[in-house]
């Protein structure tokens, strides 16, 4: 499936409306890395309750929020940022987003005060697939991949309604299921 897709990292993968796995329900992944040895991406609508100056005491003060980026490695803090002219280091995976960089960097940038909100996500752990495990999921229409989208809703911290407008940016074939309940039971 993602083999038809070029450039597989830098993609969205948008969870089916009825996916009852509680790490998965309603989220949107940016997918950072696709190859034989598998998947990977972060969650971009699942916020923590922890702030970034919560998890890294070097950090004077931040309220940057952290997100929860998946089931896997939940002791690991990831970010993407889309800020290379600040943040040195990082591989470029979309149109202007960056994973990764020179975390000392970001530290100093942060304790200075240099780092809008808009300009990076962190992630607490991360979500990861086994080889072809993402493209049987993707056979069995768990996902949407969603090809063309603004780096503004990467970055956004409207947790809220983020699967709500990437569903409906994917176009007519998708926009009805944008509004199907979360439990289907109560329509």
């Amino acid at each position: 499936m993602l083999s038809t897709i070029s450039a597989a990292a830098g993609r969205l993968l948008i969870s089916e409306p009825f996916m009852m796995d509680p790490n998965f329900k309603r989220s949107v992944i940016l997918l950072t890395e696709y190859s034989d040895l598998g998947a990977m991406g972060f969650v971009l609508n699942h916020q923590s309750e922890y702030m970034i100056g919560d998890l890294l005491p070097d950090i004077s003060y931040s309220e940057l929020p952290v997100y929860v980026g998946g089931p896997v490695g939940n002791n690991t803090l990831h970010f993407i940022h889309r800020c290379p002219e600040k943040i040195t280091g990082g591989t470029e995976i979309g149109d202007g987003i960056y994973w990764s960089g020179d975390f000392e960097q970001v530290k100093d940038l942060i304790n200075t005060y240099q780092l809008k909100d808009d300009e990076i996500k962190f992630f607490a752990g991360y979500s990861g697939w086994t080889p072809g495990q993402l493209d049987d999921e993707l056979a069995e229409d768990t996902w949407i991949v969603a090809n063309k989208f603004s780096s503004d809703l990467v970055f956004t911290h409207d947790e809220q309604n983020l699967w709500k407008e990437v569903v409906i940016g994917l176009g007519q074939r998708y926009a009805h299921i944008a509004n199907f309940p979360e439990n289907p039971a109560l329509n």
